[in-house]
């Protein structure tokens, strides 16, 4: 692959000046262009995809100090090198200069070494920002957001939170039939058509201010939080249903058969693992009884637990009657209430 060549703007009203700080980077392989006015200069920075910018502080028109400015006011260029040129006696400028978003600066006349070194180190400090940026992006598809914002307090502070006691409600799916399916169809469509599907279900929970906790397998375990968090957990089910159902309609080799188990308590929320690997996760009795209501839910069934039956008041939502079952660890019967939507 071809890498890139670098574009550098000039921004300097003495030709000659110009001419050698351009003769001086494109014998380092850089392309140059030129601005010999301040209104020319960001004219170009608008229309060209500029690397970075060499502006001299005395040019007629906009001033350098003016280009910095604007320079910096439009979004791709937030971050950009700008190194503006100062000549004796211009130094006394260099805190407007630096106030105005210049990156550094250099004296006239221009050094080539320190010119092609100090370019060179600011470039190379943005492509390293760049590359941390891209991997943020590519990890936030694989954290949570609520991991996301641990991880960027322990960063800045160095220091782990203590675990918390919250009351949350709490949401695992499951694909039914799952095993059965693998042994008929292959695993690169099984696994194909098992993304997509995850895919409509994280889409689903952040949709209604929910977030992933991790992923199980063939299904995801869900938490929801705040005021709403009940209504917006069995909403966020409902739809997950009916978009598994809408795409069964049409053949959609990605609409698995689904059972999803709802429930609302109190959980710890904190760092489980070593100092070697960490995962920040929700525990509790009130994660497995979530867990156990979706085992029990039969293949396209929401089944919650009377704790989110009594809490959820919403008109058009409703339960079919409750059906009692023993679970294990638990010595009264409990009661499983199937989510629907009400018909007007």
């Amino acid at each position: 692959m071809n890498k890139k060549i670098k574009t550098i703007l000039v921004a300097e009203d003495d030709r000659t000046t110009r001419s050698v700080i351009k003769k001086v980077l494109e014998n380092d392989g850089y392309n140059v262009i030129e601005g010999d006015r301040g209104e020319k200069s960001l004219f170009l920075a608008l229309e060209k995809d500029v690397d970075a910018f060499l502006i001299d502080i005395n040019m007629p028109g906009l001033s350098g100090i003016e280009i910095c400015e604007r320079i910096r006011s439009i979004d791709r260029y937030k971050f950009t090198p700008i190194i503006c040129i100062t000549s004796l006696g211009e130094e006394s400028n260099l805190e407007e200069v630096f106030a105005s978003g210049a990156t550094d600066f250099i004296s006239k006349p221009a050094n080539p070494i320190i010119l092609k070194a100090r370019l060179k180190a600011h470039l190379n400090k943005v492509k390293h920002f760049n590359e941390m940026e891209q991997s943020r992006r590519y990890m936030n598809r694989y954290v949570s957001s609520k991991t996301q914002r641990i991880v960027e307090a322990y960063s800045l502070t160095g220091l782990l939170p203590a675990p918390e006691r919250h009351t949350v409600c709490i949401m695992f799916t499951d694909v039914r039939g799952f095993t059965a399916m693998s042994q008929k169809i292959s695993l690169e469509i099984l696994f194909e058509g098992l993304s997509k599907n995850l895919g409509m279900q994280v889409d689903a929970v952040y949709g209604y201010s929910g977030y992933i906790d991790k992923f199980a397998g063939d299904g995801l375990m869900a938490i929801f939080e705040g005021d709403e968090m009940v209504e917006n957990a069995c909403r966020c089910a409902l739809s997950i249903m009916e978009t598994t159902r809408r795409n069964q309609a049409v053949g959609d080799r990605s609409a698995f058969p689904l059972g999803i188990g709802i429930h609302v308590g109190e959980v710890l929320i904190g760092n489980i693992g070593s100092a070697e690997h960490l995962d920040y996760s929700v525990i509790g009795e009130s994660v497995n009884m979530a867990s156990r209501l979706c085992s029990y839910a039969e293949p396209m069934h929401i089944d919650v637990s009377e704790q989110i039956a009594g809490l959820l008041n919403a008109h058009d939502l409703g339960f079919d009657d409750p059906k009692y079952i023993t679970m294990k660890g638990i010595e009264e019967p409990v009661g499983i209430y199937h989510l629907r939507r009400v018909e007007p």
